[in-house]
């Protein structure tokens, strides 16, 4: 931003020396100003040309920050909804796991609280296993872009 506020200064300067040579062309009518005044034009141009390009480049640079921005939080959901899925798989095999301990200490063997426990530790690893291929697949999409970049270079 600091480079377009120094550009327009410099745009503006070039006016005022264009104005202060149109006064002294009415004032003398010599062609050697007309010749400052076409030079003044071309650096001009050039100058309003850079700028362009420069807010071209800042508006590129903040449309892949905000693709970027929404990707990490598409991330963030998705860990987010993982996180939540193993939390509750996590509380059904403490709690399968509780019922199984009281079966045996009362000495009751019930093959279904077996079941169901195992069962629950199944679930429980696959959401594990769930998570950790999606923070991998996260982590994959964040290096792929830099390997791209580098593999250019």
């Amino acid at each position: 931003m600091s480079e377009i506020a120094e550009l327009e200064g410099r745009i503006t300067s070039a006016l005022d020396r264009i104005s202060v040579g149109l006064g002294r062309i009415a004032e003398s009518g010599g062609a050697g100003l007309a010749d400052e005044l076409a030079a003044e034009r071309e650096a001009n141009a050039q100058l309003e040309e850079r700028v362009r390009a420069i807010k071209e480049k800042q508006e590129t640079m903040v449309a892949a920050l905000q693709s970027e921005v929404s990707g990490l939080r598409e991330a963030l959901g998705a860990a987010d909804a993982d996180l939540q899925r193993l939390r509750s798989v996590n509380a059904e095999l403490r709690a399968s796991n509780s019922a199984l301990r009281r079966a045996n200490a009362a000495g009751l063997a019930d093959a279904d609280l077996v079941n169901a426990a195992l069962a629950a530790e199944m679930e429980a690893l696959r959401a594990l296993e769930q998570g950790n291929r999606a923070e991998i697949d996260r982590a994959l999409g964040l290096l792929e872009p830099m390997l791209k970049e580098a593999a250019n270079a």
